[in-house]
């Protein structure tokens, strides 16, 4: 039997009551000089570069190696890095600004070297590092530091991890940066949904709503802290926003059931899908006068829109021609144009921080498929399949996406995973409980 995907679900949700029947949902300074790792998405292998990481200096041996291995495990999840263990070290570190022996790092096979040093200041924690290139003999980056509130010290991993991302790559890390997510606790006829929020490391997870009404679909305004998601009032599906700071929440006023909302690139503009009887047309909605705009006509079930990031076209999941493909409608004149052209279902299209694919998800031959295609309709790639697939989100460097899979067995249940934009490097991403429906926040600053 054929699992309903969240379309199916939010379809349902806009021709009629769906109830809580509902099932799986939902830095600092430009780059200079220095080593520069080259990755293409047309690679059929990247290559991990080896990076040696000795444990952070510090008069706090614990914050040493908490802070430590964020940095490391960031860099060794990304998979563009290879952390050496530091068992194999020669030379010991005692001073953030000595120039490290060259040849005792080139023994063990290390390219690239990051020192660090980390101290609590008046309920602030301070990290400085520097980084060495080891195959050319001098310093990459004459180095710097973050502070940052105790509280929150680990996101001074996350920024050192995004500033050596930014030195090896010439681009802009995604470490510190947040997921907002569907947190599914309980056994599987009763699971309890609520939305809730964390580092994209999967730690320091918060609750955004209690459970007690169903959420779904978060999204994430990429130029702050704001999210809209689908809430029900009762039997009816509404759009709702919240500030992730304060936890304020409204429904964005509109009569009638409303679902499947994304934010444009500059955060001032919302676009979802308003249901007329037995079809859905997409509105648009300016966030600072409150103002709409009916952006398709009521003649199918238009949904899952997402804007370029320049603006200028919406790319959306339709059923206008029989069955489930994506679409794109240019902003000024050339009217909508089929997308998708393969074989399959094409639904849940997301527009890269780049602009230089469309990611989607895809039923075809009994599986699950995440994949990206360019804007023009070429260049289709499957970068996962499974049992079920779904929901994919990128990172806002647009090199990574994650998205959620169904699990199989006694008590299956929905967990996150990313996966690189050449397909490779797919790893779980850790969540408390069962998790859905991800959506990537911008980078923090």
């Amino acid at each position: 039997m054929t699992r309903p995907t969240r379309r199916d679900l939010l379809n349902t949700a806009g021709l009629a009551a769906l109830g809580m029947a509902v099932g799986t949902s939902a830095l600092g300074q430009a780059p200079g000089p220095g080593p520069r790792l080259r990755v293409t998405v047309d690679e059929s292998e990247v290559k991990s570069r080896p990076i040696a990481i000795p444990l952070f200096l510090s008069d706090d041996p614990q914050l040493a190696q908490q802070m430590t291995q964020v940095v490391a495990n960031n860099l060794h999840t990304c998979g563009y890095f290879k952390v050496i263990d530091p068992a194999a070290y020669i030379e010991r570190i005692g001073d953030l600004n000595q120039t490290p022996h060259y040849p005792s790092w080139q023994r063990i096979g290390a390219e690239v070297l990051i020192v660090g040093r980390v101290s609590r200041q008046e309920g602030r924690v301070q990290v400085d590092y520097r980084f060495w290139d080891i195959i050319l003999g001098r310093q990459i980056d004459n180095g710097g530091g973050f502070r940052i509130a105790q509280h929150v010290w680990r996101r001074l991993g996350h920024q050192v991890s995004d500033r050596f991302y930014e030195r090896m790559l010439q681009d802009k890390g995604y470490f510190d940066t947040q997921i907002v997510f569907v947190d599914e606790t309980g056994p599987k006829q009763k699971r309890i949904k609520r939305l809730a929020i964390m580092d994209q490391d999967g730690f320091g997870m918060k609750p955004l709503t209690d459970g007690r009404t169903l959420a779904i679909t978060p999204r994430f305004n990429p130029t702050n802290s704001e999210i809209c998601y689908l809430q029900y009032e009762g039997q009816q599906p509404r759009v709702f926003l919240m500030n992730t700071e304060s936890g304020q929440s409204e429904a964005v006023p509109v009569p009638g059931q409303s679902y499947g909302a994304r934010f444009s690139a500059d955060g001032q503009s919302l676009i979802f899908t308003v249901s007329e009887g037995a079809t859905g047309s997409l509105i648009e909605m300016d966030l600072r006068s409150r103002q709409m705009k009916r952006i398709t006509q009521p003649q199918s079930i238009d949904t899952g829109a997402s804007y370029a990031p320049n603006g200028e076209a919406i790319v959306f999941e339709s059923d206008r021609e029989g069955t489930q493909q994506l679409y794109i409608l240019q902003r000024r004149g050339g009217g909508v144009v089929r997308l998708s052209r393969g074989e399959g279902r094409y639904s849940t299209p997301v527009w890269s921080p780049r602009g230089d694919y469309i990611a989607f998800t895809k039923q075809a031959g009994g599986q699950f498929l995440i994949g990206v295609l360019k804007p023009d309709g070429s260049g289709e790639r499957i970068l996962s399949s499974g049992f079920h697939n779904e929901g994919p989100t990128w990172a806002p460097n647009g090199r990574v996406l994650m998205f959620f899979r169904e699990g199989q067995g006694a008590n299956p249940g929905p967990k996150l995973f990313s996966v690189d934009v050449t397909g490779q490097n797919e790893r779980n991403v850790p969540t408390p409980a069962f998790g859905s429906d991800p959506a990537w926040s911008p980078l923090r600053t």
